[in-house]
């Protein structure tokens, strides 16, 4: 008797589960989760995301087991994994979600397309996010996207009839037996379903009111963020069930609690942005590997620093908000928007670094790495996108208007507890006897700036100014446009408040 083939990939629920609900509904279903080595070997796979699935996995695992279905984790590339299944047991048919990941993920599909239709296995995919499959242009994607989020979610039958893996599982591999040998950043976030649901309740019945005006200090952030990133990276939670929760609460709160309410409507607006840049990377793969607009090819390349490179990495470019960001990813796993836009922004224009190693790096630091958002956001950040504004960071303004007392940076850099308030922003500039007094040494303590920050940056903003001014480049931004500029752009169509956080558009 013949059976269906859930294969799990970043969608690690049953909650809203598509693929599962449809294979379910036809028959007999096996769960499949393949630890893929080759994926995990790849320049953007860190052991912490590797660990967070797994957590998730043991809770899906247990799940599952409720439902009278079994989930079988498997070690080895997908196409010899379906294989092998294959010629044991013949399946009708696959079933997972799409997936929107990195050239490695989309190399490995397009391997298993062709499997399929070379076996006569159907392979069914459902979307994942608000994300078109072979999408023309964008003037009808923002309707689909409302589509998607407001349909019904997929049930669960509540007894799934299993079949059988066809040969003896083994343990699935350590971090380190797949080559993830860096450090699991030690109060990152835990995976599963259960935390994900625990921090989906606490950010809508209560800490969505921080929100507004509350996301962009490093210090409020860790609070006032939703938090929800990884477990929507990793499918812990499904997109439309966040979206359609955060609008029933919208609906269910009083009238005077216009503080949540207008926390809870900037935070829809971060989930269609969400969707709307991993469309990009859907769009355009390539854009993971090249200039988004190919006529910023070289204008980094011929510079790379290595020095500058590892300076950034490893927490000493000598600006203490920037280190002291890189230290709490480290620890944490995880930093706000603007204090990721900040650090982008001074890797990409006064330390001159191109993207693509700077996103390696950083893709390896975040556990709520998406590749679509990830990728579509270093391009922007350094200006290579050709269809968005110039944004550059500067680290001491950031840090006097976003951590003026300096605790965020006496946190985390604790050889800035000995500096004087006088020298907070830019202790580089001390003079030798109030080093030796305070007991701080700058260049050994405290690293010194690589570089100086204004004539640096405005060196790199006159080179990227220059290049974007030719008309052969701008001539190019149409078609950009067209393919991957958004039709929502609320804030053209009405002045902005004074005060308010431009950072809601999502558009650096």
């Amino acid at each position: 008797m013949s059976y269906q083939v859930v294969w799990f990939k970043r969608d690690l629920r049953l909650h809203d589960h598509a693929a599962l609900a449809h294979a379910a509904a036809r028959g007999r279903v096996l769960c499949l989760y393949i630890v893929e080595p080759g994926l995990w070997a790849q320049p953007d796979a860190a052991s912490q995301h590797y660990r967070f699935v797994i957590e998730s996995l043991r809770e899906l695992y247990a799940a599952l087991r409720q439902h009278g279905g079994r989930l079988h984790v498997v070690t080895g590339e997908a196409v010899a994994v379906l294989d092998r299944l294959h010629a044991l047991a013949p399946f009708a048919a696959l079933h997972s979600h799409e997936e929107t990941g990195n050239g490695a993920s989309y190399t490995r599909d397009r391997a298993v397309a062709t499997w399929c239709r070379g076996h006569g296995v159907a392979w069914h995919e459902y979307p994942q996010f608000g994300v078109v499959r072979r999408l023309h242009d964008r003037d009808t994607w923002r309707g689909r996207w409302e589509a998607h989020v407001a349909a019904a979610r997929h049930d669960l039958p509540a007894h799934i009839e299993s079949a059988s893996l066809p040969w003896t599982e083994t343990p699935p591999p350590d971090a380190s037996g797949l080559g993830l040998l860096d450090d699991d950043p030690p109060r990152r976030q835990p995976g599963g379903r259960h935390a994900a649901l625990d921090v989906l309740h606490s950010f809508l019945s209560e800490r969505s009111g921080q929100y507004r005006g509350g996301i962009s200090s490093p210090l409020s952030a860790p609070s006032a963020c939703s938090r929800l990133s990884p477990y929507l990276a990793w499918g812990c939670l499904s997109l439309r069930e966040v979206v359609q929760a955060t609008r029933a609460e919208i609906e269910a709160l009083p009238p005077a609690d216009e503080r949540r309410r207008k926390g809870l409507a900037a935070f829809l607006s971060r989930l269609y942005w969400h969707c709307h840049f991993i469309q990009k990377l859907e769009s355009e793969p390539e854009l993971e590997f090249r200039n988004l607009h190919r006529g910023y090819d070289g204008l980094r390349e011929p510079d790379w620093n290595p020095a500058h490179f590892d300076a950034v990495v490893a927490g000493r470019t000598g600006w203490p908000l920037v280190d002291a960001c890189v230290a709490m990813l480290r620890e944490t796993g995880w930093l706000n928007f603007r204090m990721r836009a900040m650090l982008v922004s001074v890797a990409a224009y006064p330390l001159w670094l191109h993207w693509r190693p700077v996103g390696e790096w950083l893709a390896r630091q975040f556990l709520d790495y998406e590749p679509g958002i990830h990728w579509s956001q270093m391009q922007m950040q350094s200006g290579t996108t050709g269809i968005n504004t110039t944004r550059v960071y500067n680290p001491v303004k950031q840090a006097r208007d976003h951590d003026p007392e300096g605790r965020f940076v006496r946190r985390w850099l604790p050889a800035m507890r000995r500096v004087p308030d006088a020298w907070l922003f830019e202790p580089w500039r001390m003079p030798a006897d109030i080093q030796q007094r305070c007991g701080v040494r700058v260049g050994e303590d405290i690293a010194a700036p690589l570089v100086d920050l204004e004539t640096a940056t405005r060196a790199a903003k006159a080179r990227v100014h220059a290049l974007r001014a030719q008309p052969e480049v701008r001539a190019a931004k149409a078609a950009i446009v067209k393919k991957h500029g958004s039709r929502k752009r609320p804030e053209a169509r009405r002045p902005r408040r004074a005060g308010t956080d431009r950072q809601l558009s999502l558009e650096w």
